[in-house]
């Protein structure tokens, strides 16, 4: 028997696993207390949230050169965005200002994505000057170049990825521990 409510479950699709798997990881590597005592990120919600950012921009820009990178960018964009809207609801936003939120936060990332991909263009340095203004509120270059060193060497780990490891959503990051060291 169907019951009348099936409708309002998410459905099922077979990229929500991965999607899943790979938000997962992104999640924990923002959340990695060395960005936060070490890179100088300030752990507040805006400093959670860049850094949450970088890693979604890392990911996204490594999925662009994948046959299935199309759906899974979209997917994991989506499963980003349902869970910012999770999260400001939970704070006890209310319902008519979620919206508007969810609009900074689009904002946000599109302006911060396309800063990023500019100084990509230009170098590291360039890259620190964007990490240090959008993350570090445009104090401390010294960490900032460190962020730039440490988000090189991601691109550098998942660009090394083949293809099948990199939709099985079964991919890490680089220590940053490790990649602060090498800069």
């Amino acid at each position: 028997m169907l019951w009348p409510f099936n409708h309002f479950r998410k459905p099922r699709t077979p990229l929500r696993g991965t999607i899943e798997a790979i938000y997962g990881m992104i999640v924990t590597q923002a959340r990695e207390p060395l960005f936060y005592r070490d890179f100088g990120v300030p752990d507040t919600v805006n400093g959670r949230f860049d850094l949450l950012l970088v890693h979604l921009w890392l990911v996204l820009r490594r999925l662009k050169s994948v046959e299935e990178g199309v759906a899974l960018s979209q997917g994991l964009f989506d499963y980003f965005c349902n869970d910012m809207d999770d999260n400001l609801r939970e704070m006890g936003v209310g319902d008519l200002t979620v919206p508007k939120r969810m609009q900074a936060f689009g904002e946000a990332f599109y302006g911060r994505t396309a800063a990023y991909d500019l100084a990509l263009t230009e170098g590291r340095e360039a890259l620190a000057q964007a990490m240090c203004k959008n993350i570090l509120n445009g104090e401390n270059i010294e960490k900032a170049r460190l962020l730039a060193a440490y988000a090189e060497a991601a691109m550098e780990a998942l660009d090394g990825l083949d293809e099948t490891t990199l939709v099985s959503g079964s991919v890490s990051f680089p220590s940053p521990e490790k990649a602060g060291a090498q800069q």
